[in-house]
């Protein structure tokens, strides 16, 4: 009885650790717009049927956050959806097919560009009646500005004062047209350097990027990844190993910042647990292949470039097959943006 109780703590603790939670991002359902942040209907439908058929935990995001943040682990291959800027063929083309397949989903929106009336954005009429529908309403920023660039001569304590006001602005405007305040800010462009993130953890929010990878407890909740699934990344085929991705048991990511003049710039990740073979373990950059890796250890690997990284965004993504669940991979991304000296 004693080797029968031990081997099911052992399933237990390995099932917990072993969640696959992961965040799709969306920004148009439309065949008309830039193909490169565009789905098609077709395709779209076709993304949502796969989840439905292979029975994916479709989620509201406010639960899917809330439960990780309480550290409670997500049920295996569960997912939320969510679309960046409140485009207007979200509630023509989008909505429809999501409430068709009873999936909730997110929608960050700019408040300032909705009060200023641009045409290629949804009302606050049209957000309050998704929302009513049961779609969730979220921040984007005012005006999708990059939060993490100074104006010149702005001083550290300026800055933060305006992307403070900013975001505060924002929260409250979602808040009194839509009735729901959630404490979210997806990062416009998917870019942040540590000063937002400390903003962001000083207000109370949750910071959403756009590098890739699957959320868990020992996630970062200024960092939080989502996979893009629109242009080149809305291929089902590639999409389905994304979705199926796990989170890496992190106990430290150290790097000097992801906003850097830095040119090779490097990051240190230290493991929990390791679910994976060390050899298995490969990072890849953005344009320049196989990353170099040195292991400190049994548990911590230092990941960098093995080249000069151009100026503006790159990724270092890392994978690695679980050695428990078969078909399942770690993946974790680092976004960098490298600025010009």
């Amino acid at each position: 009885m004693k080797k029968l109780h031990n081997l099911v703590l052992f399933v237990g603790l390995v099932s917990a650790s072993a969640q696959s939670a992961t965040i799709l991002q969306y920004h148009h359902v439309s065949e008309k717009l830039p193909p490169v942040t565009s789905v098609s209907a077709d395709t779209f439908k076709s993304h949502l049927a796969y989840l439905k058929s292979e029975n994916y935990h479709v989620i509201a995001l406010d639960k899917f956050i809330e439960q990780l943040r309480a550290g409670k682990p997500l049920p295996i291959n569960t997912v939320a959806i969510t679309f960046d800027d409140g485009y207007d063929n979200n509630i023509e083309a989008a909505a429809p097919l999501l409430e068709a397949y009873n999936f909730p989903y997110t929608i960050f929106v700019n408040p300032k560009l909705i009060d200023e009336g641009q045409s290629y954005v949804m009302t606050w009429d049209e957000l309050r009646a998704l929302s009513k529908r049961g779609a969730l309403i979220a921040n984007h920023s005012a005006k999708h500005d990059y939060l993490h660039l100074r104006f010149k001569g702005e001083t550290d304590a300026q800055w933060k004062k305006r992307i403070a006001n900013d975001l505060i602005w924002s929260q409250q405007r979602i808040a009194a047209e839509i009735g729901h305040n959630l404490p979210y800010i997806a990062y416009p462009y998917g870019e942040f350097d540590n000063s937002v993130q400390a903003l962001v953890k000083e207000l109370g929010l949750i910071g959403i990027g756009q590098h890739s990878g699957a959320v868990g407890v020992t996630t970062d909740f200024t960092r939080v990844p989502r996979f893009p699934a629109s242009g080149i990344y809305s291929n089902l085929k590639t999409l389905k190993v994304k979705i199926k991705s796990l989170p890496f048991e992190i106990d430290k990511l150290n790097y000097t910042n992801s906003v850097t003049t830095e040119r090779n710039p490097s990051f240190t990740l230290s493991f929990k647990e390791m679910d994976f073979y060390q050899s298995q373990f490969a990072c890849f950059v953005s344009g320049a292949g196989r990353a170099e890796l040195v292991w400190h250890g049994k548990k911590e690997v230092q990941v960098t470039s093995p080249s000069a990284l151009p100026n503006g965004r790159s990724r270092y993504n890392c994978t690695a097959p679980s050695k428990t669940h078969k078909g399942h991979f770690y993946w974790f991304s680092q976004p960098w943006v490298v600025q010009a000296q």
